[in-house]
């Protein structure tokens, strides 16, 4: 699976703000020869803390994706790459890490061996039909919330930073079954067995309020006198 083939309409690229741009790490790409501790560090950026901290973590070697953290909650983090020159950190869950994850793993093995993109495309597309990778088979979550992400946009036909997101399994749909339109969800994929849907979080102003509200509490709250 080609992790994010973000072939998205233009609305879906406008989310991308000038303050989105200004918080991506300044990572332009990812290969065999980055540093151990700086992949785990941006693989991890995907998910909150509480996942991330207790999932298995991959990075890329000279042979493809190696384990170098055992996780102990069935999620999996890494940075995937759609073409070589992206970076697209992700937390799979437990049944991605099961499934679609596999298809991850040999892609980097196979580009570590020197195939071609046409290649690599094919392995992966005969490996579904042999049964060799399966599409997950229940709902769930890639977490994609890193500042990190770096994607290519096919309508200017260049790498670009893209807003942290999540994305969710949903195998063979297409935007007939999920909707169109400003508000839905963009499948990745549709009609394929590594179908995703795509949804950018955003704060309600109803959440900032709150978050404001109780900060201002919390600051009141330290400034009151402390009886002896």
């Amino acid at each position: 699976m080609k992790l994010a083939s973000l072939i998205l309409p233009l609305f879906l690229f406008s989310l991308l703000t000038d303050a989105a741009q200004k918080n991506v790490t300044s990572v332009d790409q990812i290969n065999g020869s980055s540093p151990r501790n700086l992949q785990i560090a941006i693989a991890k950026e995907a998910a909150p803390p509480e996942v991330s901290d207790a999932a298995t973590i991959y990075v890329l070697d000279k042979s493809g994706y190696i384990a170098v953290q055992q996780g102990s909650n069935g999620f999996s983090c890494l940075i995937g790459r759609e073409r070589a020159d992206t970076v697209e950190p992700a937390c799979f869950d437990a049944e991605g890490s099961a499934t679609t994850l596999k298809t991850l793993l040999r892609t980097e093995e196979l580009r570590a061996q020197g195939k071609s993109e046409d290649e690599i495309a094919q392995d992966i597309a005969e490996g579904y039909k042999t049964g060799r990778f399966q599409a997950p088979r229940k709902a769930g979550i890639v977490y994609m919330l890193s500042n990190s992400n770096r994607v290519f946009n096919p309508e200017t036909k260049k790498v670009i930073p893209f807003p942290g997101h999540l994305m969710f399994y949903a195998p063979y749909a297409t935007a007939k079954e999920i909707g169109s339109g400003e508000g839905a969800p963009y499948v990745v994929h549709p009609g394929q067995p590594d179908a995703l849907m795509i949804v950018i979080p955003q704060r309600s102003d109803a959440s900032a309020k709150a978050s404001h509200d109780a900060s201002h509490k919390t600051t009141a709250a330290k400034k009151l006198p402390v009886n002896p």
